[in-house]
């Protein structure tokens, strides 16, 4: 009697040539004319070919040579505004942050909200100075 192992190894080894073998793919055959059988009658059906148009139609040429930059890159019809700059004058009348800025200094801004805010928002800020704008911010909205 041959040995269980040699059945498992030639069971397994056909089991796998079968799965790896290559298998060409059925192609169905179009059926031209198919034949339909009713009681009274028989009714055939076919495939016909769809007709040539009846307008004769003549492909164009292709003209490379007609490139045009106005055509591809078009202008824009719409008249663009001009800017007016205005010259830098100095105002008549200053607005509370500019004049806020001015005056307010380091000793006041640390009397106004206290040493510990000031040294947040200069740790914050990244400067004095920045710290001394929002000060002058803070008593502008006051």
């Amino acid at each position: 009697m041959i040995n269980h192992k040699f059945w498992i190894m030639l069971i397994s080894a056909s089991l796998f040539i079968a799965g790896c073998a290559t298998r060409t793919p059925e192609v169905a055959v179009p059926v031209v004319a198919a034949v339909a059988e009713t009681n009274a009658t028989k009714v055939v059906k076919h495939r016909s070919v769809p007709q040539k148009p009846k307008k004769n139609i003549k492909l164009k040429e292709v003209q490379d040579d007609n490139y045009s930059s106005a055509y591809m890159y078009p202008e824009d019809k719409v008249k663009k505004e001009k800017v007016v700059k205005v010259a830098n004058a100095t105002p008549a009348i200053a607005t509370p942050t500019t004049s806020a800025a001015t005056v307010m200094n380091r000793e006041e801004c640390i009397n106004m909200i206290g040493q510990e805010k000031f040294d947040k928002y200069t740790q914050m800020f990244g400067n004095e100075a920045s710290s001394v704008k929002r000060c002058a911010m803070l008593k502008a909205m006051n």
